[in-house]
């Protein structure tokens, strides 16, 4: 479980983005390289919820409103991605890794599309660093835009669709039950940071590759400033 310190940091985080930082991160995560590095998911969840609650700039906004502005947000950057897998093409594989850039991450993704299908563009979008690199991997392996574009609309429609009325209605639940706001808040982030964990953690295999990946990626950052 999440330390609820931990929790309270990340909402006053979403909080101090505001609506325009938001949907920027959702473009970046539905299609740049660097971004996996975002919790879509709970950032989707949370920005709902603050909605619902009038809190900061997401007061001045409507529900259905911020709800589409995601959706194309999404679907521009899927798009991105992918006609920059189509410019890149193979050579991207051959790229050196970098403290960004894994290539695991590409080979993982490109072995999901290749299990899935076309239908990987939709049910890629609520994976985490897959959804980022599925878009760049169809660019990548030819896919003709006329058939990515049906599959790019339908998975950014349900991915932020779906997490963000989630985030708004269990919003207006908690708050009809008369539960304290910054507690609702709290419970909503765990909430959408839960199965995000337990796909991560659910084997031990799973928690032995996260914990050498954090390793690897505390090497390289502690690596550079002892150069500095």
């Amino acid at each position: 479980m999440l330390h609820w310190g931990v929790m309270e940091a990340l909402l006053n985080f979403i909080t101090s983005l505001g609506v325009v930082a938001v949907l920027f991160v959702i473009y970046a995560e539905s299609g740049l390289l660097i971004g996996f590095l975002f919790p879509g998911d709970s950032l989707l969840f949370t920005a709902g919820f603050l909605v619902q609650q009038g809190i900061g700039s997401f007061g001045n906004v409507s529900i259905h409103l911020f709800a589409f502005l995601l959706f194309l947000c999404a679907l521009l950057g899927q798009q991105t991605g992918y006609f920059f897998g189509k410019k890149v093409g193979r050579k991207l594989f051959d790229r050196p890794n970098s403290r960004f850039f894994r290539k695991e991450n590409l080979v993982r993704t490109e072995a999901f599309y290749e299990k899935h299908g076309p239908i990987a563009i939709v049910l890629a979008c609520f994976v985490p660093i897959v959804r980022t690199f599925v878009p760049i991997v169809a660019g990548v392996s030819k896919m003709t835009y006329r058939q990515f574009l049906p599959f790019n609309i339908i998975g950014a429609f349900t991915w932020t669709y779906s997490f963000t009325y989630l985030g708004y209605y269990a919003g207006r639940v908690l708050h009809e039950m008369g539960i304290n706001v910054e507690i609702a808040a709290l419970i909503i982030i765990f909430l959408s940071v839960s199965p995000m964990l337990y796909h991560a953690l659910k084997t031990k295999e799973k928690r032995t590759a996260l914990w050498e990946g954090t390793k690897r990626e505390l090497a390289i950052v502690l690596g550079k400033r002892k150069k500095l």
